[in-house]
């Protein structure tokens, strides 16, 4: 049951471009929710939606109640989901683009809260660390109702690429990426681990993987989107995916650890009030707490170098 006394799990997607639908269906088929709500500035589309994804429900393995409605429907979620957003036009910087989508995400936020809503906003928006701050600026919520996806499709993506690498499920990888979801982010190999062994004492038993794959499989992920997008334009199955095991620690109250956008308060020495990869126990409050592992040098340099450049772009922003 959910801190407000809630029941039901009611989840409000905002945006239902790929990635809000990609999220929706896994939702459908996982049967994660109870309660699943279409927001989208095209209304049509939303009610569109809707009904595609109801006349899959004699297959789900649940009971699901799935429409188009609006922002008042938000009062009683237990999570809003954010993904809208707009695209780069031609000839407009970074920041320009930033600006406009800190726009439409200050709008958004401001209407879901005029519903008295109370639960979790999780933004999938990007550059989703930046939008995330931007988010909880805007709603007035504490800092541990306000998450981002983060890094954990990174996280995703990199255990894939040991696994395969390795021949070793994916579910015995237990390893993070963190820092900004951008080309600043690292990987942790001081706290990368293959069942209950660390991943340098595997390179030394195993002839499938030495160092030098490490530094390829990390580049490998980092790039993967730009390959995806260059080969069919989007991304969205993956991220799809990965919301759903985050709406799933939240609603089933699991404590998981996954590593997200989050506030973080001190957990780690780097420059203050800021969103950033880094992981997180997740649980119906939201944030319980961030995890503190503890980074070797080179590792704290990368998380500070990642935190000030997110630190510089906010600095540079109209929010």
């Amino acid at each position: 049951m959910t801190p407000t006394g809630r029941s039901k799990s009611k989840v409000v997607i905002i945006g239902t471009g790929m990635v809000g639908m990609s999220y929706a269906y896994s939702l459908l088929n996982q049967g994660t929710v109870k309660e699943l709500v279409l927001i989208d500035i095209d209304k049509e589309r939303a009610t569109g939606e809707a009904m595609d994804l109801n006349h899959g429900l004699s297959f789900a393995p649940r009971k699901m109640k799935i429409f188009a409605g609006q922002y008042s429907d938000c009062k009683d979620a237990d999570i809003v989901v954010i993904t809208a957003g707009v695209s780069q036009k031609e000839g407009e910087t970074r920041i320009d683009l930033l600006n406009r989508n800190a726009t439409i995400i200050k709008s958004v936020v401001n209407q879901v809260m005029k519903s008295q809503f109370d639960g979790i906003i999780l933004l999938a928006s990007n550059p989703v660390d930046i939008l995330t701050y931007v988010a909880w600026k805007a709603s007035g919520l504490p800092a541990s109702k306000v998450i981002g996806s983060g890094t954990s499709l990174d996280t995703a993506r990199l255990r894939f690429e040991i696994a395969q690498k390795i021949n070793i499920s994916i579910k015995n990888i237990h390893a993070y990426i963190m820092g900004e979801h951008g080309d600043s982010e690292f990987v942790c190999w001081s706290k990368a681990y293959v069942g209950a062994k660390p991943i340098v004492d595997v390179i030394e038993t195993m002839e499938e993987i030495d160092f030098k794959d490490l530094e390829e499989i990390h580049t490998s992920v980092k790039n993967a989107a730009y390959e995806i997008i260059k080969r069919k334009k989007a991304t969205y199955y993956g991220i799809g995916m990965t919301l759903v095991s985050i709406t799933s620690a939240i609603v089933n109250d699991e404590n998981s650890i996954i590593p997200i956008s989050v506030y973080n308060g001190g957990a780690y020495d780097i420059v203050k009030d800021l969103y950033i990869g880094l992981p997180a126990v997740l649980n119906a409050e939201g944030v319980h707490h961030v995890v503190k592992l503890k980074l070797n040098d080179i590792e704290q340099e990368q998380l500070d170098h990642s935190a000030n450049l997110l630190k510089g772009i906010l600095n540079q922003m109209e929010y």
